[in-house]
């Protein structure tokens, strides 16, 4: 396969990392989260990368999550963990992820249990399957609230999440930086230059570090096999979903295996049996 694009798909685990996961591109990580959490936690000034190792886990499909403790210009600390979603079984993985960052909190000797705020932000290429008649709300903010009262119980854990396909607006209608960043991550992979609508220095660096040209044979070959790995995984998820049914994910996992796609993923994907994957 040939990759034709100008830019990076920001999907793929190579771009995801590329733009939101390396030291070189912090700037641009905290621009984008700052657009999403100001309103909460004021301005980001630091961050710094949380390891896998301090996070007491080695995850295979991790890759695509970064742990991030921040501070904001009060001097005040928390912790944003950045996920590029995937589709199967998203809300467990969501909440199952978001308990890492929250117990590596954990004080040696004596401890009052105080926690700093969480943030799990996850930029989803899909839409909530019991969502998809809500054509207007992609952006979601969720946390732990009484039913009773209907007022928030806890609000030191938040997940933020963004259903991308839902956002539709043209570079002609952006208004706001965060309508800015939100049309980039939509439509990067597809954009032949630099949009005139965005000519701020964030997006200069960006897309400087998104040109597919300007990378070397290696960081090329890396791209080309995590864009090709992205492009058959999203197929064989849209094809199980839009049937909904055991066929369905027969099929999937048929396919999948057709692809070379190791039998562990498409037992995690697929739900079905590894025995059952193995006779296909």
């Amino acid at each position: 396969m040939r990759v034709k694009d100008r830019y990076i798909s920001p999907f793929t685990d190579f771009g995801f990392k590329k733009l939101f996961g390396t030291e070189p591109n912090k700037d641009i990580l905290i621009d984008f989260l700052n657009e999403l959490l100001r309103k909460d936690e004021g301005e980001i000034t630091k961050l710094q990368y949380l390891s896998k190792e301090q996070l007491g886990r080695v995850i295979d499909d991790r890759k695509a999550i970064f742990d991030i403790y921040c501070e904001n210009e009060k001097g005040e600390k928390f912790i944003v963990e950045i996920q590029k979603a995937k589709q199967n079984y998203f809300k467990d993985r969501s909440i199952y992820y978001s308990t890492f960052p929250i117990q590596q909190q954990a004080a040696k000797g004596k401890w009052n249990f105080q926690l700093k705020s969480v943030y799990t932000v996850g930029i989803l290429d899909f839409i909530f399957d019991e969502d998809k008649n809500d054509k207007e709300v992609f952006h979601h903010e969720v946390q732990l609230f009484d039913k009773q009262t209907r007022k928030v119980f806890y609000d030191k854990l938040t997940y933020v999440y963004l259903e991308m396909p839902k956002f539709k607006k043209t570079e002609n209608e952006l208004e706001t930086h965060f309508d800015k960043w939100l049309f980039v991550l939509k439509n990067l992979e597809d954009l032949t230059g630099r949009p005139a609508a965005l000519q701020e220095k964030v997006f200069k660096k960006l897309f400087k570090q998104a040109e597919i040209a300007n990378y070397s044979d290696e960081e090329y070959t890396e791209y080309e096999d995590s864009l090709k790995a992205y492009r058959d995984l999203k197929n064989c998820m849209d094809t199980s979903f839009s049937e909904g049914k055991t066929e369905g994910k027969i099929e999937m996992a048929r396919s999948m295996k057709q692809k070379g796609i190791d039998i562990a993923t498409i037992t995690e994907v697929s739900g079905l049996p590894r025995k059952s994957i193995e006779q296909l």
